[in-house]
């Protein structure tokens, strides 16, 4: 890690040090910018799943000019949310327009995990989820907790291997 910008190695220590409940990050050996993921399902939302819990998979990855630009983080899990594309592309102000050298990789998680517990389908980024939400809510919560079942319980038991 020699030559690794000091910022990235006081947020990758903190990280370790004052882990984010719920969120498991593992930087990668030879890449320092880059970070696997696993996020557990917020309790009360459909991301929790019923019985086991949720746990989605997350890339995330540090551009060049952070902290000047925000990480680019993306889900590897399949999601039915609708601030989340199929492409796993996330939908939040902060990873955008609302960025700040302020934020660091624990608030970018902490705001994706406060995602999953309030979606918005006003500002969507799949909007057929969106316009499911809108009209039908019951519904999408169902398929949301029924996708987190199938997508996000068996798959991810064990840590990543890294």
């Amino acid at each position: 890690m020699a030559g690794a910008p000091k910022r990235i190695l006081k947020e990758i220590e903190r990280l370790n040090r004052d882990p984010v409940p719920g969120i498991e990050v593992s930087s990668v050996e030879n890449n320092i910018r880059y970070f696997n993921v696993i996020m557990g399902g917020p309790s009360q939302s459909p991301y929790q799943g019923k019985g086991a819990g949720g746990r989605f998979k997350l890339e995330l990855f540090l551009p060049e000019d952070y902290p000047m630009s925000p990480p680019k983080v993306r889900f590897l899990t399949k999601m039915y949310h609708p601030n989340i594309d199929r492409l796993g592309r996330i939908c939040l102000d902060i990873l955008k327009d609302k960025w700040s050298p302020a934020l660091q990789i624990r608030t970018v998680l902490l705001s994706i995990q406060a995602l999953l517990s309030a979606p918005n389908p006003d500002d969507p980024l799949a909007n057929d989820v969106a316009d499911q939400w809108k009209t039908n809510e019951k519904l999408a919560i169902q398929t949301a907790t029924e996708w987190t079942q199938k997508y996000a319980v068996d798959a991810w038991t064990a840590k990543p291997a890294v």
